[in-house]
């Protein structure tokens, strides 16, 4: 069984009765002119391949359903908010996934809808498995700095450089490092200003722990552990578990550098 995820890029412009349709996909179908509110929403798809194709499914027809089915109830919802002067909060934003999960899941037949993922922007996401999903997940990225040495004092100095490389430098070296976070919230427990709240929590539990830090001298528990980003990700999953009022920790990911990440989930 495969699994085709597609980003659809669309913008709507809350301000005119006249969506601008636009031609460029790339940026957003459909755009806007000026200032406007800008989403991107993925969609995984399952299913065998068609044997005729080799696809699970053309994806000019995810876009285009996306742009038909979805589209206007994310327009509609808007325009609503902004004539009442209401803010759409994450729970708000859940039942419109809902009603755009059931909309592009009824428009395929052999192809069955297995996740939506919005985001909301670069550093924060949204996501539901089902149309009547009572759990969906919120993700969100930081940045932190920090140094390290990775070694081994079991190995002489050879075998050190010989299995870590660079990063036995006996000065250490550095990494701007971006975490991201990811827990699972009941649409029943979601609440306006819970994203504050989960900021706070992940600041004080962990990045007010790590960041501008040495590794190896200044951080409790790396002391006699190397600070590889794989061992990162599982320190910051022990410092942030069970400390969301809310939410249940679902996944940590640690981005060492743009090549190279590691997750972790329980």
């Amino acid at each position: 069984m495969h699994t085709l995820s597609r980003q659809i890029r669309f913008s709507i412009d809350p301000f005119s009765a006249d969506q601008s349709w636009g031609y460029n996909s790339y940026a957003s179908k459909p755009g806007v002119e000026g200032l406007g509110f800008y989403f991107a929403l993925w969609v995984d798809l399952e299913s065998r391949l068609n044997p005729d194709t080799g696809f699970v499914v053309n994806v000019s027809e995810i876009d285009k359903v996306v742009r038909q089915k979805a589209f206007p109830v994310f327009k509609r919802a808007i325009s609503i908010a902004m004539d009442n002067k209401h803010s759409l909060q994450l729970i708000e934003l859940v039942e419109i996934l809902k009603l755009c999960f059931k909309e592009i899941d009824e428009s395929f037949d052999r192809q069955r809808l297995v996740q939506l993922q919005l985001e909301l922007n670069p550093y924060r996401t949204i996501s539901i498995q089902a149309e009547d999903a009572e759990m969906f997940t919120f993700s969100e990225k930081f940045e932190f700095s920090a140094m390290h040495q990775l070694w081994n004092e079991r190995f002489d100095e050879e075998k050190n450089f010989e299995l870590f490389g660079k990063c036995a430098n006996v000065a250490g070296h550095g990494h701007n490092y971006v975490l991201e976070v990811s827990i699972s919230l009941s649409t029943a427990s979601a609440r306006s200003g819970g994203i504050y709240e989960f900021e706070k929590v992940v600041e004080k539990e962990f990045l007010g722990l790590v960041d501008h830090k040495n590794l190896n001298l200044d951080v409790p528990g790396f002391e006699n552990l190397n600070p590889t980003v794989e061992n990162l990700a599982y320190y910051a999953w022990e410092k942030l578990e069970g400390k969301f009022e809310n939410g249940q920790l679902a996944k940590i990911t640690i981005w060492e550098n743009d090549r190279t990440f590691c997750s972790y989930t329980r």
